[in-house]
């Protein structure tokens, strides 16, 4: 009996875990640890100080290891990846590239969270009667402080997702990126109904996307018999078991990573979610989530069904042409500004897929950089949305956007640039954007389906062009809408947005030049 103990124990080692290389992510999730203490035991009036300290140094220690990984593990040993945590993440340079993208627009997203956990109350702190010491001391009771924990959960989770290099880790992260999620979107207390309706349509459709997800990795174990990505490429290529359950896995897998992307026919969410969302919530949606979404896809569909392009492309066709066609031509019946910029995120999402689809390194570069300019240029759209405001909070409709122009012409101008860089005029990085992944698909055969792309960005340029039209040839209502003065951190995350989006445009090559160097590295192991 003690000789079977002992050789039981023998046989149970203890996995090997290479903490450098999971730096960025421990260091993410452990600030959202630290602040889920600091909500429980640190006095209210320290909590926010306290909370964007923490978060915002946490996200830019996480960037700052995700280059040392990068340089001490990719570039020092002249490797295309390496793989950590008994190979359950892969740690190659497309993933690092798309990490430090998420890093740099969730600390932009967190700026704005900093302000609207604060500013959401004044109002209402503002209209209780008594001293001002009296309405201080209730606005710092109100303070929102556990948007902090929260959103570094998720963005933790965003980060682990384009990196699992198995299906039950990669489920993992979609869950951990995406239950956080379901809370803020309900934070909105000014538009509390509408909010909460939001965080329900999106924790119920979420959670069929994930079974649909879950089913998808059962099909593929049950095809393969693993649910690493290199032993199902290889069960693939080899062509040994049930075509069913590989084709069935393929498209139960394809249907969860797409509904967080928001393609068509999987998009109906979007629109709701992003209107009844926090603005700063919705940026952080619509900038890093679909990074992070993206890069799951583009592991999944490069890695382990990188042998079955001429499976899985024509399907995907059909969703690229219905998600930039529908996208482009819903959106010009839109008349609130936040399901405007919804539907144009599900075009643009059709749009990166056309480099999907092109399955050539061009495709994985070219979508890379797409996600990254798109996702900063979003984040200052979103901003300037939480500036103009009317007596019941963000004005969302259209016409109180008009004559804003005269109103605040920078404000409205800085608006008119992010429009036009996601129209894809030239000299703005949503042109260079477009550029990049078009080419990709002419390279990759799908000729047919850039034109279709090009068709739709046209489409989608009118919204956009009505928009503008609306702020500086139109007047200002008497009662309309005034723009509040910005914060530090509001202030800072649009020039960010804007000084991207104009250097992106005019001088893309140094990025171009970096996510390059990544897509010719996928490491498949």
């Amino acid at each position: 009996m003690t000789g079977s103990v002992a050789a039981i124990t023998h046989t149970i080692a203890a996995p090997s875990i290479e903490w450098s290389l999971l730096s960025p992510l421990v260091l993410v999730f452990a600030a959202a640890t630290v602040g889920v203490l600091v909500e429980a035991f640190a006095p209210r009036d320290l909590r926010r100080a306290l909370h964007i300290a923490i978060s915002l140094g946490g996200l830019a220690g996480a960037f700052v290891l995700t280059i040392v990984v990068a340089h001490s593990h990719i570039f020092a040993g002249g490797k295309p990846g390496v793989v950590a945590a008994v190979g359950a993440v892969a740690v190659d340079k497309p993933t690092l590239f798309i990490q430090g993208t998420i890093l740099v627009l969730a600390f932009v997203s967190v700026l704005l969270i900093a302000e609207s956990s604060h500013d959401a109350f004044a109002a209402q702190a503002a209209a209780v009667p008594g001293s001002a010491a009296e309405r201080e001391g209730l606005l710092a009771g109100l303070t929102h402080t556990e948007v902090y924990p929260l959103t570094l959960f998720s963005v933790g989770g965003m980060l682990l997702f384009p990196a699992a290099n198995d299906l039950l880790t990669m489920f993992i992260a979609l869950e951990v990126l995406s239950l956080p999620l379901y809370l803020l979107c309900g934070l909105a207390r000014r538009r509390r109904l509408l909010s909460q309706e939001a965080a329900m349509k999106y924790f119920l459709l979420g959670a069929f996307s994930s079974a649909f997800f879950l089913f998808g990795v059962a099909m593929l174990y049950g095809y393969s018999g693993s649910v690493q990505l290199a032993a199902i490429a290889t069960a693939a290529q080899s062509g040994v078991g049930s075509a069913t359950l590989l084709y069935a896995g393929i498209a139960l897998l394809g249907i969860g990573l797409l509904f967080k992307i928001g393609a068509i026919p999987f998009a109906n969410w979007k629109p709701d979610v992003y209107q009844g969302s926090p603005t700063p919530v919705t940026a952080l949606m619509a900038s890093c989530t679909l990074v992070s979404a993206f890069g799951a896809l583009l592991r999944v569909f490069y890695v382990a069904f990188g042998q079955l392009t001429w499976d899985w492309r024509p399907v995907m066709w059909g969703v690229a042409i219905l998600t930039m066609l529908v996208g482009s031509i819903v959106a010009i019946t839109q008349t609130d500004v936040k399901r405007l910029l919804a539907y144009s995120s599900i075009a643009q999402a059709g749009y990166v897929l056309t480099g999907v689809i092109a399955a050539n390194t061009a495709g994985l570069s070219g979508s890379m950089f797409y996600l990254a300019a798109y996702g900063i240029a979003t984040i200052g759209a979103f901003a300037i949305v939480t500036l103009v405001r009317d007596q019941t909070g963000e004005a969302a409709h259209l016409s109180s956007w008009a004559g804003l122009g005269k109103r605040s012409p920078l404000v409205a101008g800085l608006f008119a640039l992010f429009l036009i860089t996601f129209a894809g005029i030239p000299l703005t990085s949503g042109f260079t954007s477009k550029f990049a992944v078009f080419r990709a698909a002419i390279q990759g055969g799908a000729l047919p389906l850039v034109i279709i792309g090009v068709i739709s960005s046209a489409i989608l340029a009118f919204p956009y062009v009505r928009v503008i039209v609306l702020m500086f040839f139109s007047d200002p209502a008497p009662d309309g809408p005034v723009v509040v003065r910005p914060s530090g951190f509001t202030s800072a995350a649009v020039a960010v947005g804007a000084a991207a989006t104009l250097v992106l445009g005019i001088i893309p090559q140094p990025l171009l030049n970096i996510a390059n160097h990544a897509a010719s590295h996928l490491f498949v192991r």
